[in-house]
């Protein structure tokens, strides 16, 4: 089976012969775990906790 890799949109291998799966290749799945990191992929919601406010009741 072949899917479009979730960064470039490239044509892949969905299969345990690609160990980058669903990416196609190790930079994309880099580039995708530093969008993570950086925040600029987030999972929409509602912030648990003010981290600023629990700090300063803590300290």
């Amino acid at each position: 089976m072949y899917v479009k890799c979730p960064e470039c949109g490239e044509k892949t291998e969905y299969s345990e012969n690609n160990e980058y799966r669903p990416f196609c290749s190790s930079r994309c799945q880099l580039l995708d775990l530093g969008a993570w990191a950086s925040e600029s992929h987030k999972i929409a919601g509602e912030e648990l906790v003010d981290i600023d406010e629990d700090f300063e009741t803590k300290h």
